[in-house]
C-alpha cells in the first residue's frame, strides 16, 4: 500500500497552528482522500460531524495541529499523551496529509513541531505510532526523526480488500 503520489524535492514550509473547529470540513475532505485513507486504519466515508466530535472531545492531553498553506488545510497531526499516571511518560502520534502534498516537507514540519511538544512541553520519553510496513515514504520520514521499528503485526491492516503488516515504532529519549 505505497503512496501513490511521488515524492518531489520541492520543500514547503507550512503554517502550523492548532485546530478549529472550523477545520472539521477541511479535514473531513482529507480525512477521505484515497491516500491518506489507504495509509490509515480509517473507514472511507467520513462525515464531518464526526470530525466534529473528534475536535470537540480533544482535551489537556491531546495536541492537534493544522498546516495550513495560503490558508488552505493541507495536512494535520496530533500527539495524544497517556492519561494512566504509570503511562504518563508515553504519547502517541498520528499525522496524515492532502495526497497532493505528500512528499514535500510538511509531514516533516507538522512531526518536528509535535515532537517539540514531546520534548519541551510534555516532557515525554517514549513517543509510539503505528504505520503500515509498506507505507515507505512515512517510515522514512519516521526513522528521519529518530523513531525505531520495534515490532511487526503480520496482517493486522485491511485495506482495499487485502491483510498489510503494520510496523510499531517509537522513539525513545531516556
Amino acid at each position: 500500500m505505497t503512496s501513490t503520489t511521488s515524492p518531489s524535492s520541492e520543500k514547503i514550509q507550512p503554517q502550523l497552528r492548532s485546530v478549529r473547529p472550523s477545520d472539521a470540513e477541511a479535514l473531513c475532505a482529507i480525512f477521505n482522500m484515497p491516500g491518506f485513507r489507504s495509509g490509515t486504519l480509517r473507514m472511507p466515508f467520513e462525515m464531518v460531524e464526526q470530525v466534529e466530535r473528534r475536535i470537540a472531545k480533544s482535551g489537556q492531553e491531546t495536541t492537534w495541529i493544522v498546516a495550513e498553506l495560503d490558508g488552505k488545510v493541507v495536512g494535520h497531526g496530533s500527539l495524544v499523551a497517556q492519561s494512566s499516571p504509570r503511562r504518563s511518560h508515553i504519547g502517541e502520534i498520528n499525522i496524515g496529509l492532502d495526497d497532493a502534498f505528500v512528499g514535500k516537507g510538511i509531514g516533516s514540519a507538522i512531526l518536528g513541531a509535535l515532537l517539540d511538544v514531546a520534548d519541551n512541553w510534555r516532557a515525554l520519553k517514549r513517543v509510539e505510532l503505528t504505520v503500515y510496513a509498506d507505507n515507505e515514504p512515512a517510515v522514512r520520514l519516521y526513522t528521519s526523526h529518530g523513531f525505531e521499528v520495534e515490532g511487526r503485526h503480520v496482517k493486522a491492516g485491511f485495506t482495499d480488500g487485502q491483510y498489510h503488516d503494520l510496523l510499531s515504532m517509537a522513539r525513545l529519549r531516556f
